[in-house]
């Protein structure tokens, strides 16, 4: 192992080896560098050049770059992270090289130097999901019914090894359609695990959420600012709808009404009108027995009440239609019943959005913060 490496780095390294079956204390083992000098980082993305850039969030910037074996990275340059030492930084990331898991955007290493926080990434050939629904890439159409379907599969497995099989078992704390990278085969990775242990203790969470990830909060997580199992459930189920629809979390009608994606899809979902919650982008070339399903788990998962929503061990099976008889009772539940009035009056949320919520001693229904 290298003579310089800190103590906390050492252990680092360690502990990644250990969690992947690999011998990573040999510096010649591959393209993995667990700890980069901000001088390779600076070369790696041309001194942090916009014409780098590729992401921007809350926590920071993240940039395109390339090493000098010629494999490609994402370097997420922290702008809100904890102050501290490198030892206090490396203990703090160890849980990123011990958490690894296919569907998970892997973790390459980090960088302290002097005030900079830097986390390095896999670099992800396909960009996000976010891209290809709404962004520069959704008028190319690259994402038929087969690989969303394999998406929301994946991004789901990704959420039940965080939350039942990682050690430590890990909140992801932001799940938002950018989070969710694609790589050269559109096979999901979310990316942005655990880093909600490198926020600053004290800091208001409304301050470190961007306004793309306001739709996906759920109404507990806007209410208590605690994130929890339950509100990365919420936020996947946000995801599942994207998929379906095509429609953004929040969607503008008009110069000043807004509405959330769940109060949309309801309403059709409870009339059975499936064909009209498509996207029209599928062109109608889609499994309406598969998207049906994408939608009933989804609005399942957007329940007002934290305790009726699924966890991410019955999610994944239910996605699979491994799960017929969970999926036939989930689908007379009272939440799509006809004359169900589980949304009912419309009022403004935190972010403007007209969105239903109950009674004042009841949570909000739609999370559009």
């Amino acid at each position: 192992m290298h003579p310089k490496l800190s103590r906390a780095a050492r252990r680092f390294l360690c502990c990644a080896g250990a969690a992947s079956g690999e011998d990573l204390s040999d510096e010649g083992s591959g393209s993995l560098r667990w700890v980069f000098s901000l001088r390779e980082l600076r070369s790696a993305t041309n001194s942090f050049n916009y014409d780098n850039k590729i992401g921007e969030g809350p926590l920071g910037s993240v940039y395109w770059g390339q090493v000098w074996d010629g494999s490609q990275i994402a370097v997420k340059r922290l702008n809100n992270a904890k102050n501290g030492t490198e030892v206090e930084f490396a203990s703090e990331v160890e849980i990123l090289g011990r958490i690894r898991h296919k569907n998970l955007l892997s973790f390459r290493g980090y960088c302290a130097d002097g005030p900079e926080r830097i986390l390095v990434y896999d670099y992800m050939a396909n960009s996000s999901l976010y891209a290809h629904l709404h962004g520069p890439l959704s008028a190319e159409c690259l994402l038929d019914w087969r690989r969303r379907a394999s998406i929301a599969i994946g991004a789901a497995r990704a959420l039940l090894y965080l939350h039942h099989n990682a050690t430590p078992q890990t909140i992801h704390g932001s799940i938002k359609a950018t989070n969710v990278l694609l790589d050269s085969d559109f096979q999901a990775h979310v990316g942005d695990f655990g880093l909600i242990k490198l926020i600053p203790d004290g800091m208001d969470h409304e301050k470190i959420t961007s306004e793309n990830q306001r739709g996906y909060l759920a109404p507990e997580y806007i209410m208590f600012g605690k994130p929890t199992a339950g509100c990365d459930v919420y936020s996947f189920g946000i995801i599942l709808l994207e998929l379906a629809s095509g429609k953004r979390p929040i969607e503008k009608s008009g110069s000043v009404k807004t509405y959330g994606i769940r109060n949309w899809v309801l309403p059709l979902a409870k009339e059975g009108r499936y064909d009209e919650i498509a996207d029209s982008k599928l062109s109608d070339k889609f499994s309406e027995h598969e998207l049906k399903r994408m939608v009933l788990v989804g609005l399942a998962c957007t329940h007002s009440e934290p305790e009726k929503r699924p966890t991410m061990l019955e999610v994944v099976p239910l996605l699979k239609g491994e799960s017929k008889e969970t999926l036939l009772k989930l689908e007379r539940d009272e939440l799509f019943r006809p004359d169900s009035t589980v949304s009912s009056q419309g009022t403004s949320t935190p972010d403007g959005s007209t969105d239903s919520v109950p009674r004042k001693d009841q949570e909000l229904e739609l999370a559009g913060a």
